[in-house]
């Protein structure tokens, strides 16, 4: 009896140790590559050495099939998660991820932080990180006479011969297709809102299906050029201002019909450091940490105040706001991601590009 007691009461320390070790501790999940970069030395590194608790990061290509595999068999391993827009939301809709009022990362002053963010930054789950775009970029060598300008020019095959890089996803590409074939960027929603607006959208993009070479991870599009696998390729722009800063790659960026989006970072259910996450996430909405992470990478703060911190690289000594995506001569012929469009309408459209890829 009293050996079965002194195992109860070891098991119990042990627990209790457990619990102590993991509430210092942190998983957050990420994009990898250069953003990956940035995101660890400008978020991770300081608030480990602030805090003392221990953080770990993981890779992962989006969307919330991990996620809710975690959440639905109660084997929960991922703390923060940096979300695209419209996962975030339907991510909170479906219950995957935790509830999060402006109250608990900002306490005492949640209103006037609040109101000190672009719209749309913060929602019921989540807390906007970057701004950044997906953009084409092509080879400066490749077009030594006339060079593209325009999104028409990536579907042009006959002008700018060459194979394509695509992400395996609808989402940017619907948008792109349309710019390309005349819908003003401020009106491409409301064609997509249409059944003959989506067909539109894949009629453009059969007219170069055959030359595009699909790519999933943000570090693909970067190595497809310099490999000269492909001569252009849609990508996220610091993506494209990683290689030509640091490998001095002879790469240009197109902002011409430009998807202007933001991650969100947001905490699974059930996590099980649930209280490290929110303080993460408060060091993270501060405005120098985020003017910290666009000194690593060309992605824009979500917060008024971290713009005007903005300044120059940290390895390259550049100044990073005129690589900004944001610039006003930019924002003219950008598209602003409706995630919301995507969260009522993502399921279907992946499933139509899907077997429109499979034909």
């Amino acid at each position: 009896m009293r050996t079965t007691r002194f195992a109860a009461t070891l098991t119990l320390v042990a627990l209790v140790a457990s619990l102590s070790a993991t509430a210092e501790e942190m998983t957050m999940v990420s994009w990898g590559g250069a953003y990956g970069r940035a995101t660890q030395k400008a978020l991770l590194d300081p608030f480990g050495a602030d805090t003392g608790y221990t953080t770990r990061m993981e890779d992962y290509n989006g969307g919330l099939a991990e996620i809710r595999a975690q959440v639905e068999t109660g084997n929960v391993h991922w703390d923060v998660v940096d979300l695209e827009a419209a996962d975030a939301v339907r991510g909170c809709d479906e219950g995957l991820l935790e509830v999060v009022a402006p109250e608990d990362i900002f306490p005492g002053h949640a209103d006037a932080a609040v109101q000190d963010f672009l719209d749309g930054m913060i929602s019921e789950c989540g807390v906007g990180l970057v701004v950044y775009s997906t953009i084409y970029a092509y080879r400066t060598d490749h077009f030594a006479d006339v060079q593209p300008s325009t999104m028409a020019d990536f579907f042009d095959l006959e002008k700018f011969p060459g194979r394509r890089g695509m992400r395996r996803s609808p989402y940017a590409n619907m948008e792109f297709a349309l710019v390309a074939d005349g819908v003003p960027a401020d009106q491409v929603y409301d064609v997509l809102g249409t059944r003959d607006g989506v067909d539109r959208a894949f009629r453009k993009l059969d007219s170069i299906k055959e030359h595009v070479v699909w790519w999933e991870a943000g570090a693909q599009p970067p190595q497809m050029l310099a490999d000269g696998e492909v001569v252009m390729s849609t990508a996220y722009n610091g993506r494209i201002f990683d290689a030509q800063v640091a490998e001095n790659q002879p790469f240009e960026i197109v902002w011409d019909g430009q998807v202007l989006d933001h991650s969100q970072l947001a905490i699974v259910a059930g996590a099980l450091n649930l209280e490290t996450a929110l303080e993460f996430l408060a060091f993270m909405a501060q405005p120098e940490s985020m003017a910290a992470m666009s000194s690593y990478i060309s992605y824009s703060p979500t917060r008024h105040s971290a713009l005007a911190l903005v300044g120059t690289h940290v390895e390259a000594g550049i100044e990073m706001e005129p690589h900004m995506p944001v610039t006003p001569e930019r924002l003219e012929r950008s598209v602003f991601n409706d995630w919301a469009w995507w969260a009522d309408y993502g399921d279907e459209i992946n499933d139509r590009f899907g077997a429109w890829l499979a034909r």
